[in-house]
């Protein structure tokens, strides 16, 4: 059978066990720890003690192109012995049986944040045997590390000694794979108790229903060939895995990197803080920065890399720039090495890019996935400082992206693209990017924009602190209270209480064409006044007057005279309006304004910020 195909076989579960006990049977790195409850455990040794299937296990063999790195099972120190084999699927059932069953420790059963708690594992031998096979977990006990059961202090039962154990009736399932010593002792404690014959028809009895099917249980094991590519590793572990959480790309390449002594989890760690540190404020826009995320933008400058390369040597049919997962999982630890350092003074530009778009808190990014391609680009580009044509051509391409809504999710096939075409086109070159090409924006959509959820939103807000927006009571400009973490909402301009009162479409009322970015003192002074009322209230001596407030809201893109008479529709147009004409600007191309502009795209399920009621 060639090694990337699989076998299914069926081994006992004691020679499972005693492998793994000899470090013959191991974990690759990548997987998490064992997590299973005292509920869970007790449950399988239930299901085993009555020869119930409790599913497959799945092993990868070792010994091929690429290895992970191991280690034994919990709580099995580590060792410089090889495994022969690797658990990618059954790993909490393996490790609650082999503490259970085969070690002469208790139990260590984990808690999340808690020291773990100790349990020994026994059967009830006359629960067991006269009980219905439902009931029979009921005939496990978990017992603390002394043996003794407490209830309120008092001491229910002690299972402390083993005279203590034949008296009560319960078998220690440690002993389940060798039990001739201890049922000898059972026997001869019930013989000089004038017992002899019902202590040893007891034990048979128990031997044959419970003991032979601990004894001869056979698990079905599904082996995968030793070269097994890495990425089909990754996808069968996600596909097979019971944990409930998928394996990450960055955990398999954690485990891979580790064999050459390399800890990425380390590497990262330290990365991760320097990004957080890059721009000062509580939420800086390179703080949700993934692991995911900087793997992809190291994997498209590797794959951009070997293109090249392939391309001087004449390879008619060079690689492709990519970052799918399968990329991601055949990088190589001196090409993460290679371009990890780079990366990070690309990132670095995507933060001083995005502070020149009034985009410098995460809470306004519009698409996290969209750093990756410009830090990227930024990389390539090897400037610390951008010319105006550059700078200029780079924002056009980014807004884009962002009113195009072409980021949703993770798309590597764009990314890939953005790469090559956005550095060429930086470059003098006078091809446009299919980003810049694809985009379009229709202007209906900020009808439907509501909150930060959606991407779109967050560009709307960006564009408008872009253009040096300010507060309207304070007059300070709203990146002040940005950057110092005054809390800043998003305000209804026309009040929704007013709105309803007046009937206005609630749909309207609350589109983003009716919102802006204000202090949150401003915000609690407007409250749910009419504008006209509060444009009156607003007006300070000569500090704020008429004129000054209409340059205030005209940095907002709201036209003062609707506000003064609440003349809603009339505002509402021409807000609208204003809005669209910043995105055009910002695209540097004219949005859609037919009717019939399709569906509008789903909202991004982002972060989202308080707004007033």
């Amino acid at each position: 059978m060639p090694d990337t195909q699989y076998g299914i076989d069926r081994k006992p579960l004691k020679d499972l066990l005693r492998e793994a006990g000899a470090r013959h049977v191991q974990l690759p790195d990548f997987q998490r720890g064992w997590v299973w409850d005292d509920n869970h455990i007790r449950s399988l040794l239930a299901s085993i003690s009555l020869d119930y299937p409790v599913g497959a296990v799945m092993m990868l063999e070792t010994g091929g192109s690429i290895e992970f790195k191991q280690r034994p099972l919990e709580p099995l120190a580590p060792t410089s012995v090889k495994a022969d084999r690797l658990i990618l699927d059954g790993q909490q059932r393996l490790t609650s049986l082999f503490q259970s069953l085969m070690s002469d420790k208790p139990v260590e059963i984990p808690r999340r944040d808690k020291k773990p708690i100790k349990r020994w594992y026994y059967i009830d031998i006359q629960k067991a045997i006269h009980g219905e096979e439902p009931d029979r977990e009921d005939a496990i006990l978990s017992v603390p590390e002394d043996k003794k059961v407490r209830i309120r202090n008092t001491i229910e039962a002690d299972y402390s000694t083993a005279e203590r154990e034949y008296e009560n009736m319960v078998f220690p399932l440690k002993n389940i794979f060798d039990p001739r010593d201890w049922a000898d002792g059972f026997k001869e404690h019930w013989s000089k108790q004038g017992k002899s014959e019902q202590g040893k028809s007891l034990w048979n009895t128990f031997d044959r229903s419970v003991v032979d099917n601990f004894r001869d249980y056979l698990i079905p094991v599904i082996s995968l060939g030793k070269n097994t590519p890495p990425a089909a590793v990754c996808q069968v572990f996600e596909k097979v895995n019971t944990g409930g959480v998928a394996l990450t790309v960055f955990e398999l390449l954690t485990a891979k990197f580790a064999i050459h002594g390399f800890e990425l989890g380390e590497d990262w760690k330290e990365r991760k803080q320097q990004l957080k540190n890059i721009v000062g404020v509580k939420r800086p826009v390179l703080g949700k920065v993934s692991n995911t995320d900087f793997l992809q933008a190291v994997t498209l400058l590797a794959t951009r890399e070997r293109r090249e390369q392939e391309q001087k040597e004449g390879n008619p049919r060079p690689p492709a720039i990519s970052c799918k997962r399968a990329d991601m999982l055949n990088l190589n630890l001196e090409e993460y090495k290679q371009w990890a350092a780079p990366l990070m003074d690309g990132f670095k530009g995507a933060a001083s890019f995005l502070a020149l778009q009034n985009v410098r808190d995460a809470k306004f990014l519009p698409y996290r996935s969209q750093l990756i391609p410009l830090a990227a680009i930024l990389t390539v580009l090897k400037k610390e400082i951008l010319t105006k044509g550059e700078r200029e051509k780079l924002a056009r391409w980014y807004w884009c992206g962002v009113f195009g809504e072409l980021y949703r999710g993770t798309p590597a096939t764009l990314f890939a693209l953005d790469l090559p075409e956005v550095v060429e086109w930086m470059r003098g070159g006078e091809s446009t990017p299919q980003t810049v090409e694809e985009a379009r924006f229709h202007a209906k959509r900020l009808l439907s924009l509501k909150d930060l959820r959606q991407a779109a939103s967050k560009g709307v807000y960006s564009l408008i602190l872009r253009e040096r927006a300010r507060d309207w009571s304070t007059g300070y400009e709203m990146e002040h209270f940005n950057a110092f973490d005054y809390a800043v909402d998003i305000h209804h301009i026309f009040p929704q209480k007013w709105c309803s009162d007046e009937r206005i479409d609630m749909d309207r009322c609350n589109s983003i064409v009716n919102k802006t970015l204000l202090y949150a003192g401003t915000n609690r002074m407007i409250g749910a006044k009419a504008p006209s009322k509060y444009t009156s209230d607003l007006k300070n001596g000569e500090a704020i007057n008429e004129a000054k407030l209409d340059e205030i809201l005209q940095s907002h893109f709201i036209d003062p005279d609707p506000l003064r008479r609440d003349e809603f529709d009339d505002f509402f147009n021409e807000r609208h309006k204003n809005l669209v004409k910043q995105i055009q600007q910002a695209m540097g191309k004219k949005a859609v304004w037919d009717d019939d502009e399709g569906e509008e795209p789903p909202d991004d399920d982002e972060d989202e910020v308080d707004e007033d009621e």
